[in-house]
């Protein structure tokens, strides 16, 4: 009953409470965030969510878009600012992502959603993560956030999906306090971003250079293909 009506009407509750009492917080970082950006203070990133259906995740930004001489990304590491810096550590940069769990995007709780290039990388058995709402925070993220191997952290994932009620999710949200207070796993050891499951099979042996690279083009297929559909003109 829980994960079925119950778990939904939280998420609403609560996100609209939160982003009505944060409304002042949401409005000074918009602010601080576009002037330290120099632009736009959010950033909106495409995810897999429930039953691997893609949504735009909104989250405060905390890299520049700065490039080099040849019009390609400045690495991380030099992109991120100490005002990013500190949205990162503090998961201030989260808080936009309460609009994505108003409008059925994501959950208070559910496995943290990944970037498409991950999901691609995922065996069957590692993809069942997505077949309830990705969350906000999860079990996972109380267990070692970034600080934990990509496996450990599809296991926990599937280890929650398979126990989902209200005193569970009601753990989790009370540990993430903690965690974010004490500014727990932000990011992996000698890493400003987390890296990515592809990168890591491939360190490790785990695929091929080229079953890597066959990996790297479907993603872009499939997100140049939800970009299609997104712009697309509707039939009037």
């Amino acid at each position: 009953m829980y994960e079925k009506f119950g778990k939904r009407a939280m998420d609403i509750a609560v996100s609209l409470i939160a982003l009505i009492i944060l409304f002042p917080v949401l409005l000074v970082l918009t602010i601080v965030g576009g002037i330290q950006m120099k632009g736009n203070p959010f950033f909106v990133q495409i995810r897999p969510g429930k039953d691997e259906k893609l949504f735009k995740m909104l989250k405060f930004r905390s890299m520049t878009c700065e490039k080099d001489a040849h019009g390609n990304l400045l690495p991380d590491d030099k992109r991120l600012t100490d005002y990013g810096r500190f949205l990162r550590d503090s998961s201030l940069d989260e808080l936009p992502e309460l609009v994505n769990i108003l409008i059925g995007d994501l959950s208070l709780v559910g496995p943290r959603p990944q970037l498409v290039r991950d999901m691609v990388f995922m065996t069957p058995v590692q993809r069942k993560r997505h077949t309830v709402r990705q969350g906000l925070t999860g079990l996972a993220q109380i267990n070692g956030r970034n600080r934990m191997t990509w496996e450990q952290k599809f296991d926990y994932d599937l280890q929650y999906i398979s126990h989902i009620s209200f005193r569970e999710d009601m753990r989790i949200l009370w540990h993430t306090v903690g965690k974010v207070f004490y500014r727990e796993g932000v990011s992996a050891e000698g890493m400003e971003t987390a890296e990515d499951f592809g990168d890591y099979l491939l360190a490790k042996g785990a695929v091929t250079q080229e079953e890597y690279d066959k990996k790297q083009a479907q993603a872009k297929e499939i997100l140049a293909a939800f970009e299609g559909e997104s712009h697309a003109t509707p039939v009037r």
